[in-house]
């Protein structure tokens, strides 16, 4: 019994000195799926720098910049040419996950056989309305129009008021064009538009603090299924609560799932298990890293991650959902001005 109590212990040390062994003197790519200086290259390159620490055999971690076509290109790059030795992963936009799913775009990966090493942080979209526009609570809205700036269709800002519109009824009129979140916020302020939603709660009231200090705008609804905890304290209610139906309610969680996974971070299919179980335990290890969360507030980054094992069970079951809400889900991001 002791022996076979030790042969038990032995076979992990051996998988992990193996790990340690194939990764000493290496180095592992981070591909990013934007340009240098965005939000993704930055937690990348923070990561980086404390990552290699909390690998066996500590291998040397380096970022590279691979955009285009939504993060796609580094998607396709990863699943289909990098090496599948644990060497490579990426750190991509949510929507390479969901997109296939419940869009109309034609990938060269799928997000299914993907392997997850984790996500770096999500965030809670919000509905904002200036404090006089028509409506002044989320309720207002099922009877009063209320004019939102956005980008265009895959956006947040675009496609989350076209789901209310058509799984809730609201009455959001939606004004597209604008670049980003930048250009959406100037649009409110000039009075161009009544609000916007679909953009992230985390830093907003740092950006623009007199907003809601001074109340001159009202968050009204959280697009997610969770909410952000000082929201939920203020009583700001979440859309699921609005659901009309179960299934309504299974079809609003999967277009608000991409908020879960906002910084997800990809690796090939085929990676061996013992690699891929070091790499999923170093990633939780680096965001537990008194040093790297030093860094990160300095820097005012948002650290709130999810394992690699959650990340590929949510991936899972997004893509085992039923066909029927799949296509609900693909109508109601089909944007219908309220009549």
């Amino acid at each position: 019994m002791l022996g076979a109590l030790c042969l038990v212990a032995i076979v992990p040390a051996r998988a992990q000195d193996a790990v340690a062994d194939f990764y000493r003197g290496k180095q592992v790519d981070i591909v990013v799926g934007s340009s240098a200086g965005g939000g993704y290259d930055t937690y990348a390159r923070l990561i980086a720098r404390h990552f290699g620490a909390h690998m066996p055999g500590n291998p040397e971690v380096v970022v590279q910049n691979m955009p285009g076509a939504g993060s796609a290109k580094a998607a396709g790059y990863i699943y289909s040419v990098a090496a599948r030795d644990g060497t490579a992963m990426a750190a991509v936009f949510p929507g390479v996950l969901l997109d296939p799913l419940i869009g109309d775009v034609q990938v060269q990966y799928d997000p299914n056989k993907l392997t997850y090493v984790g996500n770096a942080n999500a965030d809670v979209y919000i509905c904002f309305l200036r404090s006089d526009a028509p409506a002044k609570t989320f309720q207002d809205t099922f009877s009063h129009e209320a004019i939102l700036g956005a980008s265009n269709a895959g956006g947040t800002t675009r496609d989350l008021p076209a789901m209310m519109n058509n799984l809730l009824g609201t009455r959001f009129k939606v004004v597209t064009g604008y670049a980003g979140s930048k250009e959406i916020t100037l649009a409110i302020e000039r009075n161009e538009v009544h609000g916007a939603c679909g953009i992230g709660w985390t830093g907003l009231p740092t950006m623009h603090p007199d907003w809601f200090a001074k109340k001159l705008m009202n968050v009204i609804v959280q697009v997610d299924m969770k909410g952000h905890p000082d929201l939920n304290a203020m009583g700001v209610p979440l859309t699921v609560q609005f659901a009309r139906s179960d299934e309504d309610k299974t079809v609003i969680e999967l277009i608000e799932s991409q908020a879960v996974f906002g910084r997800p971070y990809i690796m090939p299919p085929g990676v061996p298990a013992e690699r891929v179980a070091a790499l999923r335990k170093a990633y939780v290890d680096t965001f537990n890293d008194p040093a790297l969360k030093a860094e990160a507030a300095k820097m005012e980054l948002d650290i709130n991650y999810m394992s690699g094992d959650d990340l590929q069970a949510l991936v899972a079951k997004l893509y085992a959902l039923p066909p029927n809400i799949v296509a609900r889900a693909k109508q109601a991001l089909i944007y219908r001005p309220p009549q």
